[in-house]
């Protein structure tokens, strides 16, 4: 069985580390305890913490699973919306709602985060956006989505109420809070 690197180790344990306590709550001292691996070895790969959360953001994003979005298996372009959802709020859940999504809790600190770390963030949102975008022509196109809104607003505005909904859910300990959110929302796809 091969080794995990130490900088391997730093980034497996960091995203669970800034889950938890969050960009400005995190210390280098707290992400190399994690990692069991000396402090001293941090700045042996990573110039700062902001690089290693940055690509934390990255690598948490480039996890997404956009599979169900895809067209092909003859749900409707809100039924594959929906699947996409579920399955965002199944990862959430399987790493605690009380600690909510890593690239929300990360965004919350851009201001302090500083500016990589905020352009990871930015380049995550948009990318995501950008999927469901197309996703929500495909729909307006067929006429499953009735709403002649932008289709990159309805996306946005689709993960606006899905990540308020984590985030109440992350307050409150309510697993079912974004989906809630997210049901709603994809009833304005309707109008």
């Amino acid at each position: 069985m091969p080794q995990v690197s130490v900088r391997g180790k730093l980034i497996e344990h960091a995203e669970t580390v800034f889950r938890r306590q969050g960009f400005d709550g995190a210390s280098v001292q707290d992400i190399t305890s994690a990692a069991g691996v000396p402090k001293g070895s941090f700045y042996n790969h990573f110039r700062s913490k902001q690089e290693l959360a940055a690509e934390i953001v990255r690598r948490y994003s480039g996890a997404t699973d956009f599979s169900m979005l895809e067209q092909g298996d003859g749900r409707s372009a809100r039924e594959r919306l929906r699947a996409h959802f579920a399955g965002q709020a199944q990862r959430t859940s399987s790493t605690g709602v009380e600690y909510g999504c890593l690239l929300v809790t990360i965004a919350s600190e851009m201001p302090t985060a500083g500016e990589e770390v905020g352009t990871a963030v930015r380049g995550s949102i948009s990318a995501w956006v950008d999927m469901l975008t197309e996703v929500i022509r495909q729909g307006q196109h067929t006429g499953e989505i009735q709403s002649r809104e932008p289709a990159s607003d309805l996306a946005a505005f689709l993960i606006d109420a899905f990540e308020g909904g984590a985030l109440r859910g992350k307050a409150t300990d309510d697993a079912t809070a974004s989906m809630r959110s997210l049901d709603l929302a994809l009833n304005i796809l309707d109008r």
